[in-house]
């Protein structure tokens, strides 16, 4: 792909009221032209600097082996870590399009062409759905939701659950929204996996993963990866998955990106 045809830069706008969100819109940011179109880009890798993800696993080990839902280094932070991740990629292979940070349920986006990160409603097929990062400039075209559990009793407890929310909310979306691309991330840290549940989250998650066409079945996704992290030096496990698995998260942009190039290069408000 071509390099973009302009300076882009991102800028992240925290939004809580409708005065906030035309602020958001009218905006003139120095050194972007807004009838400029950015061109696609190739979606960068999803890394996760072990910087960032050290301390929470101090924090899980000062904890007993798990994390808290309140700060410092909560689960709700963890899964932060991973949103920003993607909203950056995503925002990237977009040609640069600002990320803005959503703090208010609003049903449409705060600008024509953004990348929201935040709690962003969607109006399902099944019903109204919170995801983490959303691209919509016409209707759904991208929604990802990251997942954590962070103990082995959750684990043990809810990892079934939860895939198969997954499979819910990848069918709310695509039961509406066909061609739109979703993905999860689903992370877990490596002490609390106990024998078994390994292949089993590894088998099962994969039967949601890889979306290829509209045509398909709506409760799978473009791109499921899974991540199971070390408390210890907030690595991430270089050998689960198996190397050849489509769940590994060096494969995620992959996914997302054959998937929305296949569906929507050379359309508006895209220029290739």
């Amino acid at each position: 792909m071509d390099a973009p045809s302009r300076e882009v830069r991102r800028f992240y706008l925290p939004c809580r009221t409708v005065e906030d969100y035309s602020l958001a819109c009218s905006a003139d940011f120095e050194g972007e032209q807004e009838t400029d179109v950015a061109q696609l880009q190739r979606m960068p890798f999803i890394r996760i600097n072990p910087a960032e993800l050290l301390p929470f696993g101090q924090r899980w080990a000062a904890l007993g082996g798990r994390l808290s839902r309140t700060p410092p280094y909560s689960s709700a932070q963890l899964g932060s870590l991973f949103n920003k991740a993607v909203s950056e990629a995503l925002s990237s292979m977009l040609g640069g399009i600002r990320i803005v940070e959503i703090k208010k349920r609003v049903l449409l986006p705060p600008q024509p062409d953004c990348v929201e990160v935040g709690d962003i409603w969607i109006i399902g097929a099944i019903r109204p759905q919170q995801y983490d990062v959303v691209y919509r400039p016409d209707g759904v075209r991208f929604a990802f939701d990251s997942k954590t559990l962070n103990d082995t009793k959750s684990i043990g407890k809810n990892l079934q659950n939860m895939i198969n929310d997954l499979g819910t909310e990848a069918a709310n979306v695509h039961s509406r929204f066909p061609h739109a691309v979703v993905g999860f991330i689903v992370a877990l840290p490596r002490p609390s996996l106990m024998p078994g549940q390994q292949a089993r989250a590894t088998e099962t998650l994969g039967r949601l993963a890889e979306r290829a066409t509209v045509g398909d079945v709506p409760y799978k996704a473009e791109a499921v990866s899974l991540v199971v992290w070390n408390p210890v030096d907030g690595t991430v496990d270089a050998d689960i998955p198996a190397r050849s698995s489509p769940l590994r998260l060096e494969r995620f942009s992959e996914h997302i990106e054959q998937a929305y190039v296949s569906r929507y290069a050379g359309l508006p408000p895209h220029d290739r």
